[in-house]
């Protein structure tokens, strides 16, 4: 049989584009000789496109996309995801499914059962979840279709399951020749190679092709990677799509090739390809062609402004430099370093005179060093966010937001000043992993992109003088391992001081990470590239109300690296 992976980058809601690149990809397979094209989970709609799921005129149209695709499957079978309406009047209203089209022929439909709510997953709140499942038949081969997570829950793959029953061991218990899994799985460092291992470990166990088509592109903070796999019946991958790009191609699944083509193996890269794709789909999928951001000579708002010309094109960034009385003199000489390797656009908007002006007008007492005086610092933060959000209301351009996470996490950020943006770059990266980026944009250049000069100064918000980071924070080469552990693998205190780390740090940066000033301010942040589980943002919901602390003990405070 021969296969082809539509890997397509959709757009929610955006039902004529997304149908139309279905039937451009069904017309290549069949001149490619295909048998079969598969398609991602929800592909027609866009996953996740939320709660329109809950509008009536989407339910009631929810199958009216396929009358455009179905004369086109003409002498070959599709499989697409969409959805379709619940009948019945229990339940919610649509089912997540699988159409199969055969010929001309919509034949039926493949629901969806397991329905996950963790992370940046909702589909209990949109989906009814299906009681049955079916095989098709097509020329003689027997078909076992599935959706997304009902393909992850092989209990001899994974150590904990999250459901009792199997899907995927249910159609090949009925006598499935070829497992097709359609997935919307989004970008999470580590990913690519556990899918790969997942789908080679149960080819192999049930000594059956397995298809894996899987979505690619960005939607809002949330990007899929596609990185679609095809394995033969003995468990070797014979097509392995490339990452972070739409991927059409066709493969022979009785004579496969070996094919690693979509794991770099390098999760630094993967992460620099996702934010790149981020940026560049969030900008376009919204009317963006232009971007602006506050360049400080600092290596967050240094990594974002490359990412961000590699994304959109040098010509398209906007880097404003906006000195302080505070800023350091390097701060102006290393962004003019930057600007001039980046090749984008720059301009100077002093604060000096706006901020002195709000000091006498407010009564507030300059900072000094290791003075008491948050408002005035903050008063900079906030004059910068104005500038950068005019700029961006008067010229059209997509303020990019570069706060990384190990800051947000703790609140070390302004509200309505450095958080200010339509879009966090570096929201989910970590500062160990924005200089780990950095350097990683370098070796992919051959040369200095980002000066070294900025990568490895003293990081500092230059805010009062001669201030730094770790004045007020442990350093991040002790924070980052522990928030690690707390927002990835959701461990306890216990588990994270058992992993050999200070518990006076541990229950300092909880604390700090769990305080609901900082949880509001968080709640207000851009939408976030997604690069892990649990993410700040739309994967972890905490309320902004409460008492609720790691540890009373007052002893633990953050010991000065």
């Amino acid at each position: 049989m021969k296969v082809t992976v539509g890997q397509i980058n959709t757009t929610n809601g955006d039902l004529a584009g997304n149908t139309r690149k279905i039937v451009d990809v069904i017309e290549k397979a069949k001149s490619d000789g295909s048998d079969l094209v598969v398609f991602p989970e929800v592909c027609i709609h866009g996953y996740t496109s939320q709660d329109w799921f809950q509008d009536a005129d989407i339910i009631e149209s929810a199958t009216d996309p396929l009358a455009e695709i179905i004369p086109h499957t003409a002498g070959i079978t599709a499989i697409v995801g969409t959805i379709r309406a619940n009948d019945s009047k229990d339940g919610r209203r649509l089912y997540n499914t699988a159409a199969i089209i055969h010929d001309g022929e919509l034949i039926g439909f493949a629901d969806k059962t397991l329905l996950p709510e963790y992370d940046v997953f909702d589909d209990p709140r949109y989906f009814e979840p299906s009681q049955h499942r079916r095989i098709f038949e097509i020329n003689g081969t027997k078909l076992g279709v599935v959706v997304c997570e009902d393909f992850w829950n092989d209990k001899t793959f994974w150590k904990e399951r999250l459901y009792e029953n199997d899907p995927t061991d249910e159609v090949v218990a009925m006598g499935a020749d070829i497992i097709v899994s359609i997935n919307a799985s989004p970008f999470n460092k580590g990913k690519i190679k556990r899918r790969c291992d997942m789908v080679s470990h149960r080819a192999k166990l049930i000594e059956r092709p397995i298809v894996f088509v899987n979505l690619m592109g960005g939607n809002d903070g949330i990007v899929f990677d596609g990185a679609s796999i095809v394995a033969d019946a003995e468990g070797d991958i014979i097509l392995q799509a490339a990452a972070f790009e739409e991927f059409v191609e066709t493969v022979e699944v009785d004579v496969g090739r070996p094919d690693s083509r979509g794991i770099t193996g390098d999760e630094i890269e993967t992460i620099r390809q996702a934010l790149v794709l981020g940026i560049r789909d969030y900008a376009a999928k919204n009317g963006f062609k232009k971007a602006v951001l506050g360049l400080s000579g600092g290596i967050d708002s240094s990594l974002v402004a490359a990412l961000a010309c590699e994304a959109l094109g040098p010509e398209n960034l906007l880097c404003v430099m906006m000195p302080s009385p505070f800023s350091s003199e390097g701060s102006i000489k290393d962004s003019e370093e930057l600007i001039a390797n980046l090749g984008c656009e720059s301009r100077i908007e002093p604060i000096s005179g706006a901020f002195d002006v709000l000091i006498d007008q407010l009564n507030l007492r300059k900072p000094t060093k290791g003075g008491e005086s948050l408002a005035a610092e903050n008063i900079q933060s906030r004059i910068r966010g104005v500038i950068l959000m005019a700029i961006s209301n008067s010229e059209g351009r997509l303020l990019l937001s570069t706060g990384n996470k190990s800051e947000l996490a703790v609140g070390y950020c302004t509200l309505y000043g450095d958080t200010n943006g339509g879009l966090a770059v570096l929201g989910d990266v970590l500062k160990t992993e924005v200089w780990k980026v950095a350097r990683q944009i370098n070796t992919n250049a051959g040369r200095e992109l980002i000066p070294n000069k900025i990568i490895d100064k003293a990081p500092s918000a230059e805010l009062a003088p001669n201030q730094f980071d770790q004045d007020s924070l442990p350093a991040y080469e002790i924070m980052d391992p522990i928030l690690q552990m707390y927002f990835e693998r959701k461990a306890s205190p216990a588990e994270i001081i058992a992993a050999g780390h200070e518990s006076n740090y541990v229950y300092w940066i909880l604390n700090k990470v769990e305080h609901p000033a900082n949880e509001f301010k968080r709640r207000q942040l851009p939408p976030t590239i997604i690069i892990s589980p649990n993410a700040i943002g739309v994967g972890r919901r905490r309320p902004i109300t409460h008492k609720f602390r790691r540890t009373t003990d007052s002893s633990a405070l953050a010991p000065k690296a």
